[in-house]
C-alpha cells in the first residue's frame, strides 16, 4: 500500500477490538477501549471481524459480490493470518459507512479490479495481529512464555504441555492485551489459504435458491414502481395525460421525478398498465435526428482535428515520414450496453429520520450521497443494505435508478421497489464509448518498428463521472492500454480527442482497454506480417525489458501448440494486454464459414500473471468470465441508433454468446511474487485481437471494425476475392 495513504482501518472482534490505523508512515494498531474511543473520535474502520464465543470467526466483507468471489478471497486473507480454521469462517456485508471504505479509494466502492490489491496489506497485517495477540494472552492464562505458544487453526496451543484454548475463549482476555506495533506476517511458505483453491462461503445459498439480489427484495406495505423516461437523449416531460391511468386498479400514486414520470402501485402489472395508459409529451430533446451515420460522421470529423498529447517519445511524424515502410490504419470499435442478467432495480423507504435502500450496487458511498442529498438525512440515518449483484461490469457504479427510487419513496412516503424492465435496461444504459482510432505505425529496412502515432477519438467517462481526476483535458481511461504501452518502440505518441455525443457513456468491463487493446494487437499482428516475422517473436523482441508480458505470451504460445500447424481449416491468432497491473496473453483457434462468414471459436488458450494469487480458482474464473464477455462483444454486440436514441431495446437485436457458441478455455496462471494486479477485468481486452488475428491467419482478411459478425465478415471476404 502506499506510504501516503491516511485512511483509517479498524477490525473490531466480539471481546477483541482491533483497529488498524493507516497512516503517512504505514499501519499502526489500537486495540479495546483506545480502539473504540478512535472510532468515537471519527477513524474509519475497513473490515470489521467478529470472534464468537462459539469460536465462529464472522467477516464483514467492504466490497460487493457479483460474481468474483471476494466474499471469499478478503475472509482468506484474514483467516490465513489469523490461523483461524476456515470451517469457523463465515462473513457478512458491510453497511455503507466512512469506516468502510477503501483505504487507497477513499470510497466504498467496487471496480477497477482492485479489491484484493487494496485490501491485501491491511487485512493481512490486521490478522497477524490479531493471532499474536490471542498468543499473548492465553500465554498469560498459562504463565508461560509467548514463545511456547503457537496459533494453529482457531486455537492457541502450548507446545509442551498440549494445552489449547480457542479463540472465543481467549477474546475477552486478548481485548486487554497491548497491540503490536509491528506484527509479524507469515512467510508465504507458511500460507495455510493463500495461494490455495478454497470453497466459496457463497456456493451454499447461490445453491439453494437462498442467495437474495436486489431484484428478491420485499419489505411490509410495499410499492412497485416503473418509470416513463424520456424518449429521446435530453428529452424534458412536457404536458403528462393521465386520466386513463388514473382509472387504474392499484394504482396509488403518480409522481413526476427527475429523470421522468413514476407509476406507483400494489403490483408491478398495474403499475406497467398505468404507465401504458398515460400519454406524455416530450420536448424534442438534445438532437433528434441522431443516426449511426451522424454518430459515424461526428466521430470521422473529430479524427480530423488535432488531439491532445497523452504521451510522446522520440518524434514518431519525422521517424514515419523517414521509414521505408509506412502503414496507415483506422479502427472503429460501437457503443455497447452492460446487459447485466439482473435489470436495475432498487428498493427505498424514506422516513422522518431515517432512510433504507436495498440496493445492487458497486458504490456504497455514491448511493449514500445519493440518499443525502434527496433526503436531507444525516449519513448515519442512511442505511444501504447491498445485496448480491446479477451482473455489474460497471452499470451498477452508476446512480440513476438509486435516484429514482429514493425520489420516488420521499414522495409516498412508503417503501418503494423499482424495477427496470429488459428494454429500460438497453434504452438508459450508459454505454460503453463508442471509439475511432488512427495508427500510423512504420517499419525500418530491417523490418523493425521504427514509429507509432495513435489518435483516439472517444467520448469521455471520467469528465462526468471523476471530473478532479481529468488531467490536462485527458481522460485516462480513454487512453489505458496506449499511455501504457509497453512495446519498445523508439517513436511514439497517443493523442486524444475528445468529443461529446448525446449518448451517455459509463465504465464498461477493462473499461478503455477494451477498445485499445483491440486496436494496438491487431496493428502489431498485421506490421508483424508485413516485416515477414513471427506475430510471437515480433512481440517478444518488442518486449525485452518487461520480462512478465514475456513469459505469458510464452506460456500461452507454447499451451496452444504455437509454430505447430494447426488441425485443417482452423486459424490462429496471438494477443497481448497489460491492464489493471496484470499481464495476459490469449490464442484463438477459430473456423471460418466462407458461404456465410459465420466465425466457430473452438479453443481460447489464456496465461496470466496477476502477481501473489489469493484464489486460483477465482482466477481462473475471472478469466473465463472475461474471455466469455470479450468474445461476445467482439463476435455479435453493437447498439443501434435512430430518432435521437438507441433502438436496441432487447436480445433480439443485442444478441450475446450463446452456450453452445462457447470454445473450450484454458488458463493457466503465471505464479510471481511481483505487485498485485486485478483479476475482473483484464481476461476482456486480448480476445478480440487474439480471433482477428486468428481470422486473418484462416482467410486472409483483415477486419478493423467489430464486432466480427457474419456480415461484416463474409464482405470482407467478398472484397478479397
Amino acid at each position: 500500500m502506499s506510504s501516503s495513504i491516511t485512511r483509517r482501518t479498524f477490525i473490531k472482534i466480539a471481546g477483541l477490538t482491533i483497529a488498524v490505523v493507516a497512516t503517512p508512515s504505514g499501519f499502526s494498531i489500537l486495540t479495546g477501549a483506545e480502539a473504540l474511543e478512535e472510532m468515537k473520535k471519527g477513524f474509519s474502520p475497513n473490515v470489521w471481524i467478529r470472534i464468537t464465543p462459539e469460536n465462529k470467526v464472522i467477516v464483514t466483507v467492504n466490497k460487493s459480490e457479483m460474481g468474483q468471489g471476494i466474499f471469499t478471497a478478503l475472509p482468506m486473507i484474514i483467516a490465513d493470518e489469523l490461523e483461524a480454521d476456515w470451517k469457523q469462517v463465515k462473513f457478512e456485508v458491510a453497511p455503507a459507512a466512512d469506516q468502510y471504505k477503501d483505504p487507497v479509494w477513499g470510497s466504498q466502492a467496487t471496480g477497477g479490479s482492485t479489491s484484493i490489491r487494496h485490501m491485501y496489506d491491511p487485512l493481512r497485517k490486521a490478522g497477524a495481529a490479531g493471532r499474536e495477540m490471542l498468543v499473548t494472552a492465553a500465554a498469560a492464562e498459562w504463565k508461560v512464555p509467548d514463545s511456547e505458544c503457537e496459533a494453529n487453526l482457531g486455537k492457541v496451543i502450548h507446545s509442551p504441555s498440549g494445552r489449547a484454548l480457542t479463540y472465543g475463549e481467549l477474546a475477552e482476555k486478548a481485548a486487554a492485551v497491548a497491540p503490536p506495533k509491528e506484527p509479524k506476517l507469515k512467510k508465504e511458505s507458511q500460507f495455510r489459504y493463500i495461494g490455495i483453491t478454497m470453497p466459496r462461503l457463497d456456493i451454499a445459498e447461490k445453491t439453494d435458491g437462498t442467495a437474495k439480489f436486489g431484484i428478491d427484495t420485499t419489505v411490509p406495505d410495499m410499492l412497485y414502481a416503473t418509470v416513463s423516461r424520456p424518449y429521446a437523449y435530453g428529452a424534458r416531460v412536457e404536458v403528462v395525460h393521465d386520466a386513463a391511468a388514473e382509472k387504474v386498479k392499484g394504482l396509488q400514486k403518480i409522481v413526476k421525478i427527475d429523470r421522468g414520470v413514476a407509476f406507483c402501485a400494489d403490483t408491478l402489472e398495474a403499475a406497467w398498465q398505468a404507465k401504458k395508459a398515460t400519454h406524455i409529451v416530450w420536448s424534442p430533446g438534445t438532437d433528434p435526428s441522431m443516426t449511426n451515420e451522424t454518430l459515424d460522421k461526428v466521430f470521422a470529423d473529430a479524427l480530423a482535428k488535432d488531439g491532445i498529447t497523452a504521451r510522446k517519445d522520440g518524434d514518431s511524424q519525422k521517424a514515419y515520414g523517414a521509414a521505408p515502410h509506412k502503414f496507415d490504419m483506422k479502427y472503429s470499435l460501437p457503443y455497447l450496453s452492460h446487459a447485466t442478467m439482473e435489470p436495475m432495480n432498487c428498493t427505498v423507504h424514506v422516513q422522518k429520520d431515517r432512510c433504507d435502500i436495498w440496493v445492487p450496487t458497486q458504490n456504497q458511498t455514491g448511493t449514500l450521497m445519493t440518499a443525502q442529498k434527496i433526503t436531507g438525512l444525516k449519513p448515519e440515518q442512511i442505511h444501504v443494505h447491498t445485496t448480491y449483484l446479477g451482473g455489474g461490469f460497471g452499470r451498477r457504479f452508476e446512480q440513476d435508478f438509486v435516484e429514482e427510487a429514493v425520489q420516488i419513496a420521499k414522495a409516498v412516503s412508503r417503501p418503494v421497489k423499482v424495477i427496470w424492465t429488459r428494454e429500460e435496461d438497453f434504452q438508459n444504459d450508459y454505454f460503453r464509448p463508442g471509439n475511432l482510432s488512427r495508427i500510423q505505425a512504420a517499419l525500418d529496412e530491417k523490418g523493425d518498428l521504427a514509429a507509432w502515432s495513435h489518435k483516439i477519438v472517444c467520448p469521455s467517462i471520467f469528465a462526468r463521472v471523476f471530473p478532479g481526476m481529468m488531467k490536462n483535458g485527458i481522460d485516462n481511461a480513454a487512453v489505458e492500454g496506449l499511455s501504457n504501452m509497453e512495446y519498445d518502440i523508439p517513436n511514439i505518441s497517443v493523442e486524444y480527442v475528445r468529443i461529446d455525443t448525446p449518448v451517455p457513456v459509463g465504465f464498461w468491463r477493462s473499461v478503455g482497454s477494451s477498445h485499445n487493446a483491440f486496436t494496438v494487437e491487431t496493428a502489431i499482428d498485421e506490421l508483424a506480417h508485413q516485416a515477414k516475422k513471427d506475430p510471437l517473436r515480433f512481440r517478444l523482441d518488442l518486449l525485452k525489458k518487461h520480462p512478465r508480458a514475456q513469459k505469458v505470451l510464452e506460456v500461452a504460445a507454447e499451451k496452444a501448440g504455437w509454430g505447430k500447424k494447426p488441425e485443417k481449416n482452423i486459424g490462429r491468432g496471438i494477443a497481448y494486454h497489460l491492464s489493471f497491473g496484470s499481464y495476459v496473453a490469449q490464442v484463438a483457434d477459430i473456423a471460418v464459414n466462407r458461404k456465410d462468414g459465420t466465425i466457430k471459436v473452438k479453443k481460447i488458450v489464456c496465461a496470466v500473471d496477476c502477481g501473489r494469487v489469493v484464489n486460483p480458482d477465482t482466477v481462473k474464473g475471472q478469466m473465463i468470465g472475461g474471455i466469455v464477455m470479450g468474445l461476445s462483444a467482439a463476435l455479435k454486440e453493437k447498439i443501434e441508433f435512430a430518432r435521437g436514441k438507441t433502438v436496441t431495446e432487447n436480445f433480439d437485436t443485442y444478441p450475446l454468446l450463446t452456450m453452445s457458441e462457447t470454445p473450450d478455455i484454458e488458463v493457466h496462471i503465471v505464479t510471481s511474487n511481483d505487485q498485485l494486479g486485478g483479476i475482473g477485468e483484464p481476461g476482456v481486452p486480448p480476445v478480440a485481437p487474439a480471433v482477428a488475428n486468428a481470422l486473418f491467419n484462416a482467410a486472409g482478411v483483415r477486419i478493423r471494425t467489430l464486432p466480427l459478425n457474419p456480415e461484416t465478415v463474409l464482405k470482407a471476404l467478398k472484397g478479397k476475392g
